[in-house]
């Protein structure tokens, strides 16, 4: 019995840590603010401890009240919306054309979207600018 008691004072236990939890539900899409999070004390591995990590960043799942949030749960907001119409732009050397197209997805400044030539009807792939604006390659 001696035995099992030192094992056990042997194992090695959690750390506690503050992480953070959302106070209400937080639906996928919608911008995170500070008063939808408070901190909480407990043993979880990767959980988001940094409020400030999450303020103004947007829920990519639903987020639930008291459950840890994980650093895939949420991502900069999208400034592209699926179905926007939105400027494809085309740069090369010096030649430069600017169409109109169709975003298939949503997506952030800095993400690659599928978008609708609507000149060619065909799909091409680019890179979102900060300004919303898709740039071809």
């Amino acid at each position: 019995m001696r035995g099992l008691v030192f094992l056990l004072a042997l194992a090695p236990l959690g750390a506690l840590a503050d992480i953070v939890v959302p106070t209400r539900t937080i639906r996928a899409k919608e911008v995170i603010v500070a008063a939808d999070l408070e901190t909480k004390t407990v043993n979880i591995a990767g959980a988001v401890t940094d409020p400030a990590d999450l303020i103004g960043q947007e829920a990519r799942v639903a987020l639930y009240p008291g459950r840890p949030i994980r650093p895939g749960d949420f991502g900069p907001p999208a400034i592209v919306n699926r179905n926007d119409l939105v400027t494809l732009i085309f740069h090369q050397a010096s030649l430069s054309i600017s169409t109109e197209g169709r975003a298939l997805g949503r997506g952030a400044a800095g993400e690659r979207i599928r978008v609708m030539n609507l000149s060619s009807r065909t799909t091409v792939t680019g890179l979102i600018r900060p300004d919303g604006q898709i740039e071809v390659q």
